[in-house]
């Protein structure tokens, strides 16, 4: 036979054994892929107890007392000086928390209460506030970072004194007192922390709230994030039981998802105060000074109705204590 005709018998013979091995026994069937219930993806870094959290039971300094006010005045040589001849106040604040600090979806600006401060500030130095701030947006967990490094002029990012953040940073007087409640779903029973014994709760990292969760008797699973949203996101999905933090960032949680309730007395109280790097001395006066117009003026009252009252009532504003 030629060599054409052996390989036509070749191919042949081929067809014919595939053809064989369809019409054989089928063999043991190979198994698709296990299935299973696939997990919520996790924020980043999502982590537990934070050593360097907060320090809020420590009182040794008397934290609340600022540095008096020097009148709105912007001596030569001065920070403010600098901030005016830069052209922009640059101010580390919040985009995730609603009604304090958040970016509108509609119009891309941030809004809330701690905005309407920084604008005020921006007003006082440079007349009116438009395009005269840097908003830089951080985690809480970088807010004396950016101070220590100069990175920004002033946080206003719900900033709660404290006399170990004292140690590294300047802050105002108190602008604003808030609480730590806890948030929860509609469905839970939950209404004191005492009854989270066990269970995760979540907290942004560096955060008073999360220190206060880490060390409480019931003994709880505290679970940090970067971000408040975060959190948010975490609870929603079932991650963790609770979040618990400042009224007032819970209600802005609540106000974005009617399915989930904040529940319980405060068992902490938050003072809020403006962030200033520890050697711009001339600066936290400036700021305080500020402040005072504000109080005096309608802009705290006018900004807080517009924010905080719907969800939490009604209420004044914090009398300063000076040195």
């Amino acid at each position: 036979m030629s060599r054409r005709g052996n390989t036509v018998r070749a191919g042949a013979l081929a067809v014919a054994a595939l053809l064989l091995a369809a019409c054989g026994s089928p063999g043991k069937p190979v198994d698709p892929a296990p299935v299973s219930n696939a997990a919520w993806p996790q924020p980043a870094h999502v982590g537990g107890p934070d050593s360097t959290a907060g320090g809020a039971t420590d009182t040794s300094c008397d934290p609340l007392v600022s540095l008096a006010p020097n009148g709105t005045g912007i001596p030569d040589g001065s920070t403010m000086a600098k901030i005016k001849e830069r052209g922009k106040l640059i101010a580390g604040v919040d985009q995730t928390t609603y009604l304090f600090g958040f970016r509108n979806p509609t119009t891309g600006n941030l809004e809330g209460f701690d905005i309407d401060m920084v604008n005020e500030i921006a007003r006082s130095i440079f007349g009116s506030p438009e395009g005269r701030v840097q908003f830089r947006a951080i985690p809480s967990s970088q807010r004396e970072d950016v101070l220590t490094q100069h990175q920004v002029d002033i946080v206003v990012r719900t900033y709660s004194i404290t006399c170990k953040r004292r140690e590294s940073v300047q802050f105002s007087s108190v602008y604003y007192v808030s609480g730590q409640r806890i948030l929860v779903t509609k469905e839970s029973k939950v209404t004191k922390l005492a009854d989270l014994s066990g269970k995760r709760i979540c907290a942004a990292k560096k955060s008073t709230s999360l220190a206060k969760i880490a060390t409480d008797p019931s003994k709880p699973v505290p679970v940090s994030v970067d971000n408040w949203s975060d959190c948010l996101v975490m609870l929603q999905q079932g991650q963790v039981d609770a979040v618990s933090t400042d009224d007032t960032i819970l209600a802005g949680m609540a106000a974005q998802d009617p399915t989930l309730k904040v529940v319980g007395d405060q068992f902490t109280q938050e003072n809020y105060g403006i962030g200033v790097p520890k050697d711009n001395e001339d600066m936290v006066k400036y700021v305080n000074a500020v402040l005072d117009k504000i109080r005096g003026s309608d802009a705290w009252q006018n900004s807080y109705r517009r924010w905080v009252e719907p969800s939490l009532g009604p209420a004044s504003p914090p009398s300063p204590k000076y040195k």
